[in-house]
């Protein structure tokens, strides 16, 4: 019996853990903050979003994080 309830809460966890949730990518250009948009996604996946939008030209970097 014992065991069926770890086994249930281990697998509640993990579902939880992989749901798709909303993210805030916050874009600054040179430290100051440009832009925000929301990614609805798994954590990892929207950080991976989110960093597209990194960019270092030669004077001007852009960089984006999930706040």
């Amino acid at each position: 019996m014992m065991k069926k309830t770890v086994l249930i809460a281990a697998g509640a966890l993990l579902l939880f853990a992989s749901c798709k949730k909303d993210y805030t990518c916050v874009c600054s250009v040179n430290g100051t903050e440009v832009s925000s948009t929301t990614i609805t996604d798994t954590k990892s996946k929207a950080e991976d979003q989110c960093n597209e939008g990194d960019a270092n030209l030669i004077i001007v970097v852009t960089e984006c994080e999930i706040q």
